[in-house]
């Protein structure tokens, strides 16, 4: 009963994805049809669809088409956190077709380039405002803006934070610090989740091997523990590294017996409320 807690989905025809670079295998469509197969024979059952772009059209879409496939069980979309009427665009994203799987919103973080980004007053009314709204708040940031989400999830603690990717460490150069610890200060407070996602491409997408992936993954495990990770494909990110199967694969061979059925279902199921 694997949750897949994080994936994407896109079509060019309907929007340009244009942080893909222009030769990258990834600029081409993928849809929910071509994800479906792969996950149901890797034994994921329910999957949560996550934001791609910073437009508000997106969400609906990918509202729309959770209402239309039980597989995606939840999704994570995007809205101007700093709107004035953010509470009542809640409201309004959750009266729409497949509403009732809005189960958070991301921003996209990495790409502002104030490192405090998180901590501007509106954005910070914003996020109150997800808290209120019974909402989740993914956080896709780098290494070196962690330190503010700390700030963030301590001023707003009745809000779920949930770090996508383990906030991007350093895979590739097997550097550990400052992230891990920054990481550490984050998973203390207890608000704050993180996903094992994405981590195949923040290792050599080529060559990259379990054993690369071991520091990162053994120093989130004991800084959240089990009960505050889950499993996150990445997918179709994750295919310029390893298939579907190999991304999952990885992660539970990352993990002992004990910390499995937590990691690959209930942490997600019970954050997403799934």
């Amino acid at each position: 009963m694997t949750v897949d807690a994080h994936h994407h989905v896109w079509d060019l025809s309907v929007r340009d994805q244009d942080w893909i670079p222009e030769h990258s295998p990834l600029r081409r469509d993928f849809a929910l049809s071509d994800l479906e197969p792969q996950a149901r024979a890797a034994g994921v059952t329910r999957t949560v669809l996550v934001q791609t772009l910073t437009v508000p059209e997106e969400t609906p879409e990918f509202l729309a088409l959770a209402d239309r496939h039980d597989l995606i069980a939840g999704v994570v979309g995007w809205t101007d956190l700093t709107r004035p009427d953010i509470a009542g665009e809640l409201a309004r994203l959750r009266r729409l077709p497949g509403g009732t799987r809005l189960k958070g919103i991301r921003h996209q973080v990495q790409g502002e380039p104030d490192p405090r980004w998180l901590l501007r007053p509106d954005v910070l009314r914003g996020l109150t405002a997800l808290a209120d709204a019974g909402l989740v708040h993914d956080l896709v940031v780098l290494p070196h803006q962690l330190p503010a989400c700390v700030e963030a999830a301590r001023s707003v603690p009745e809000l779920t934070f949930v770090l996508d990717h383990l906030g991007k460490p350093p895979i590739a150069s097997g550097a550990l610090e400052p992230w891990a610890t920054h990481l550490r200060a984050l998973a203390a407070l207890p608000n704050t989740y993180g996903k094992l996602s994405g981590l195949v491409t923040e290792a050599d997408p080529a060559s990259w091997t379990v054993a690369d992936l071991r520091p990162y993954t053994e120093t989130a495990l004991a800084a959240f523990g089990p009960d505050r990770l889950m499993f996150g494909s990445d997918w179709p990110v994750c295919t310029t590294a390893g298939t579907y199967g190999d991304v999952l694969d990885a992660t539970t061979r990352l993990l002992g017996p004990a910390e499995r059925t937590r990691v690959l279902e209930t942490t997600a199921t019970r954050v997403y409320d799934l």
